[in-house]
């Protein structure tokens, strides 16, 4: 029940919330157009998270890791994750992405519908002051280092596949709610490591005794 339970976690879209400054833009001309921005930063640590098994870990998104992703497939713009309330779409050119060096900005045009109304008007007073994305991690590579009296593990993100940005109330990084599946195994080819050189260190050991 237990491994059922975690593979249906790592199967899962991952989703971020970002506390970034959005910019909002009101235009008077193109029939008031208003449009919100902001960007998902490249190479910068994550807030420290736990994951399902109670590991902390950071994370950094590579500069390349949505390339792929934005040739192949459409984003949405949602408002808080909910896929009946839409924003915009890249398809239509309401949600637009520009892959840059250090971070992928974004521009969403805000729809003069009853969600898009209420979501201006939530930004613009700062009630919403976060951008929330949801991602498929396709590749990724671990690493850990010792901090105080515990161990850190680093998750670089290589590649995912982007499927949705989102204006959230809340931008701050999920605890005990994400599952890696890479983390365990990594995890797990750390510990042969330890037990291979546990073993080597053993053999010279018993080599010095008879030598």
């Amino acid at each position: 029940m237990e491994l059922d339970k975690e593979k249906r976690m790592t199967d899962q879209k991952e989703v971020r919330a970002l506390p970034i400054t959005l910019e909002v833009r009101n235009s008077e001309g193109e029939e008031g157009k208003r449009t919100i921005t902001g960007a998902i930063k490249y190479n910068t640590e994550s807030a420290e998270m736990r994951d399902y098994w109670g590991d902390s870990f950071i994370e950094t998104i590579d500069k390349e890791a949505f390339k792929d992703s934005l040739a192949a497939r459409n984003v949405v713009g949602l408002w808080s994750h909910d896929t009946a309330q839409v924003l915009g779409n890249t398809k239509s050119g309401t949600l637009r992405l520009t892959n840059m060096e250090n971070e992928l900005r974004f521009e969403l045009d805000i729809p003069n519908t009853t969600v898009g109304n209420d979501a201006w008007e939530l930004i613009q007073r700062g009630d919403v002051d976060g951008v929330s994305f949801g991602m498929k991690v396709t590749k990724d590579k671990w690493s850990s280092e010792k901090r105080e009296n515990d161990r850190l593990y680093k998750r670089n993100i290589l590649s995912a596949e982007l499927y949705e940005i989102s204006p959230v109330a809340f931008p701050a990084y999920p605890a005990n709610e994400v599952a890696t599946r890479s983390l365990a195994e990594f995890k797990e080819s750390e510990k042969r490591s330890a037990d291979e050189q546990q073993l080597k260190e053993k053999l010279f050991i018993e080599l010095d005794l008879i030598g």
